[in-house]
Parts: structure tokens; sequence; C-alpha cells
């Protein structure tokens, strides 16, 4: 399993726990906004982190660290991860799991086995507009259906949309807002163009933009808030 990244310790990646993130390479979207352009598409050239290694090291954090998130890249494409999962929910650990819901019948065996206790799930655009924002030609279908499963079962989980001016519109969370309705929660992120983009140059929102993406979800959705900006 190529384990890309390991971040020791955050606050924000698992909302309400002290954890730790782990980046799993490779990924099926070629979102050109990607914070982690180099996972996505040469994820053999990053520093590779082993099982061991990491299992070693949340063994040592027991009762310091409370939560685990698996990120990527997009992990429901590595076929080793419900026994890595396995072996961390052995230590006592919840674990949170990113992912950009193309894979469904993989998010439901993982649930269904007990190996996931949180789900985000990155909302790349409104239906109309996905492939422009994931670069590949996505199966709607899937998205629907991994949206809808989040939406109707017991697992907890929320929504999040990177937001980046010069892709998303008003029209992108009318469509969304309509599409989700009544969604638990749902996070707006303010784009930061860095040097790990996969296609640098784009740009943030202003706050007033923020705050009216905010305002039209909000209509059907009771939770929507911004993160990444000081408002």
């Amino acid at each position: 399993m190529k384990i890309c990244g390991f971040n020791k310790t955050t606050l924000l990646d698992y909302p309400g726990r002290v954890a730790c993130t782990i980046f799993l390479g490779g990924c099926n979207f070629r979102c050109p906004f990607c914070q982690n352009g180099a996972l996505v598409v040469e994820p053999d050239t990053q520093y590779g982190y082993s099982e061991d290694e990491i299992l070693a090291f949340l063994k040592k954090r027991k009762g310091i660290l409370d939560g685990v998130c698996v990120s990527g890249g997009e992990p429901t494409l590595t076929p080793e991860l419900p026994e890595f999962l396995g072996r961390i929910r052995e230590l006592g650990y919840d674990i949170k799991l990113d992912t950009n819901g193309s894979r469904p019948s993989v998010l439901k065996k993982l649930a269904a086995d007990g190996l996931i206790n949180k789900v985000a799930m990155d909302i790349k655009a409104c239906p109309s507009n996905y492939h422009v924002l994931t670069g590949v030609n996505v199966n709607l279908d899937a998205i629907r259906e991994t949206a809808g499963w989040l939406c109707s079962g017991d697992l907890d989980y929320e929504f999040r949309t990177t937001v980046v001016r010069e892709l998303h519109s008003e029209n992108d969370f009318l469509e969304i807002s309509q599409w989700l309705r009544g969604a638990k929660a749902y996070y707006l992120q303010a784009y930061r163009d860095s040097e790990g983009v996969l296609m640098p140059g784009f740009s943030s929102c202003s706050e007033e933009e923020m705050k009216n993406y905010r305002d039209i979800l909000s209509r059907t959705i009771p939770v929507v808030e911004i993160r990444g900006m000081n408002l």
C-alpha cells in the first residue's frame, strides 16, 4: 500500500478530535485545483511510509490521539485499505475517510464491516459542471449514489466543496442546494494556491462571494459553514 504522506497531529481534519492524517497515493480524478497534485499524478515519487511504521506510531499515541483521518488521493482505490483500517480499529481509534464518492460499493462495504466512523465527501461542483472540476468523464450515477446513501443512512458524514473563483459560479450552489436538500452538514472551503496544486494559478473567492454561496446552500441544508477564512 502506498502511504505518501503523514500528518502526525491535526485538530482540523477530523473535527472534534485530536487526530492524525494519512495520505494515500493515486486518484481517478484530475481536479485542476487539487492541493495534493503529486499524490494524484506521480504517487511513486513521493516519500513512502510503511503500514508498520504508521501502526507503531498509533500504538505509542493511544490516549493522546483519538482519531485517524485517511485521505488522498482517493483512498477507496487502494485494495489493501480494508485490512489497514481494520488494524487501526483494533487499536481503538475512530476513523474518518475522505473520498470523492466515486466508489459507493467500497464505502458501503467499509461501513457495513464497521471500519469507518465518518465520511467526508468532496462535492466538486453541481452535476452539470462535474466534468470540468474533475478533469475526467466522471460517472455521475456513482457520485449520486454515494451522496444519497450518506444522506439516508446512519453513518456520520459531511459534504464539502473547495471553492475556486474561476471554476465555480452561483449556479453551482443553486443546483447543489436542490440536489442535496436536507443534507446533514455542508462546508465551503476557501481555495488556496500553492506549489502542490495540480494546475497553479487559480484564486480564492472574496468573503462576500463565499457568504453568498453559504446563504444559497443554507436555504435547504441546516448546517452550512465556511472553512479557511477569518470571518
